[in-house]
């Protein structure tokens, strides 16, 4: 495999305020820009795919996508929770520029959470006005219906699914939106991601736990949509988002796709669902596998899907995470080494938090099976996407186009002078900057700047701070630097 390493060229600021020239050739008379799937995944850890590493969970179909396309080493989530990392892949901005920082629920009747404002430049609204057909299908998380944050009003032609992230944690609920529509499943009843286990039941007793489990699981209902639209959609370029709520928890999954790795792990203790506020479970291991054996799944659906219709060799898929494994609802980090030896989950700003899977392929464009280490993150798809379909990006993105990686093209590739993270949750500010090898970590109001060298020491196990002030120093000028006031959120006063 090959290591692009050597088209690295230091840029003066991460800010890109516009995508690299000369990767994609001129427009010909035919319109020949790709087809784009950007598969984004709900707390999947970097280590739960075979591709990098994972020995218990099966996933033939991602596999295959790294054997045909690049693996990337060193991919950045937008943040370590999801509505503010789905922000920054939508506007291409970073945490400290963005309008989410943290997930923040809105009390209405339908839920959902801060929206955006209609205003926002957003990759869907430049791919549109460039004549792509637009959809999101899964979960959205960024404006309740009729809100300056709805899909429709954020440059999707057409949504399908959850809109309010409190609502994707249930599996069998009692509704999905189709636009602005809802469309009743599971004849209207709702089986809550947030129950405890009956204390007169046996625990030990699989059928115990059928009360979890509905008729119609929503994921299947979003393969065939997505599916459905490909296929409508075929004759025009076309950029769909699929945004899976899987594998986040509760682990709420049919028995037949329990069965096959049941009796692979064997058995094992059941979860209770007290200790993280999700269902309980009677085989958690198995269960959280088979969630993510039906990410690959859908990866198999939708690559088939483009076979059929002969989309294949025009068509660029991503594939990426949100932010890295969770900690709560049954699941077995640990087991499953899903964050690899990095130290933290999902909601911390270390690496277990923040480093997450990305494969990339393109036939005939990215070279197969090959790798890359150079250090990415989420905000540069937007500028990527826009170099890619030739479409001018709008102006002041932290991202910077990674074409030149993706193409092996001649054009040098610009790199990040720095990297940042910021995500408030629970009255706090957790914050991180990455500048050359060095990364600094610091908890508002009250926490002490830790800084490592991930070069020397990728599990952070060691704090330099107090060895290196000035390297402390010049960090924290950066985050100083780099961070925009937040109305909606404030950093912590001390």
């Amino acid at each position: 495999m090959k290591i692009f390493s050597s088209h690295i060229l230091l840029a003066t600021s991460a800010i890109a305020p516009f995508a690299i020239s000369g990767c994609v050739s001129p427009a010909p008379e035919t319109d020949t820009r790709p087809n784009i799937i950007y598969f984004l995944c709900d707390d999947l850890g970097i280590g739960e795919l075979g591709c990098y590493g994972q020995k218990y969970i099966q996933t033939p179909n991602i596999d295959r996508l790294a054997q045909r396309g690049m693996l990337f080493q060193n991919h950045y989530s937008g943040s370590a929770v999801c509505a503010p990392s789905r922000c920054v892949l939508l506007t291409g901005k970073h945490t400290g520029h963005s309008f989410i920082r943290g997930n923040r629920e809105m009390k209405t009747a339908d839920g959902g959470q801060l929206p955006i404002p209609l205003e926002t430049p957003t990759l869907a609204k430049s791919l549109k006005s460039a004549g792509y057909a637009t959809a999101c299908i899964g979960k959205w998380g960024l404006g309740a219906v009729n809100t300056s944050g709805d899909p429709l009003k954020q440059g999707f032609d057409h949504f399908y699914g959850y809109n309010c992230q409190r609502h994707a944690h249930s599996y069998y609920p009692a509704y999905l939106w189709n636009d602005s529509q809802k469309v009743t499943i599971n004849g209207g009843v709702e089986i809550s991601g947030h129950q405890g286990f009956p204390q007169k039941s046996d625990p030990n007793d699989p059928e115990a736990y059928q009360r979890y489990i509905g008729k119609t699981w929503t994921p299947d209902l979003m393969t065939e949509e997505a599916v459905s639209w490909i296929t409508k959609n075929k004759d025009n370029p076309f950029f769909l988002y699929y945004a899976t709520p899987l594998p986040h928890v509760p682990i709420q999954v049919p028995e037949k796709n329990v069965e096959f790795y049941h009796k692979i792990l064997g058995d094992e203790a059941p979860y209770n669902g007290r200790n993280g506020g999700y269902l309980p479970t009677r085989y958690p291991k198995a269960g959280y596998a088979a969630m993510v054996k039906k990410i690959d799944d859908d990866v198999g659906q939708l690559v088939k899907t483009l076979d059929e219709l002969n989309l294949t060799h025009n068509t660029l898929i991503i594939f990426c995470s949100d932010n890295g494994p969770t900690f709560n609802g049954g699941t077995r980090s640990d087991f499953f080494r899903s964050a690899r030896d990095a130290r933290g989950l999902k909601c911390s700003v270390y690496e277990g938090g923040l480093r997450v899977p990305m494969i990339a392929v393109w036939p005939g464009k990215i070279r197969p099976n090959t790798q890359s280490d150079l250090v990415s993150a989420m905000w540069d798809v937007f500028p990527t996407l826009c170099d890619i379909t030739r479409i001018t990006p709008p102006p002041n993105l932290d991202g910077v186009s990674l074409c030149p990686t993706l193409l092996h093209a001649s054009a040098p590739q610009q790199t990040h002078e720095y990297l940042y993270w910021e995500n408030t949750e629970w009255g706090k500010t957790v914050q991180a900057v990455r500048v050359g090898d060095y990364k600094l970590v610091r908890a508002l109001p009250k926490g002490k700047p830790e800084l490592f060298n991930l070069k020397n020491d990728p599990g952070e196990s060691k704090n330099l701070a107090k060895s290196m002030p000035k390297k402390v120093e010049e960090l924290l000028a950066k985050i100083q630097a780099t961070r925009t006031v937040s109305k909606e959120f404030p950093l912590p006063q001390k």
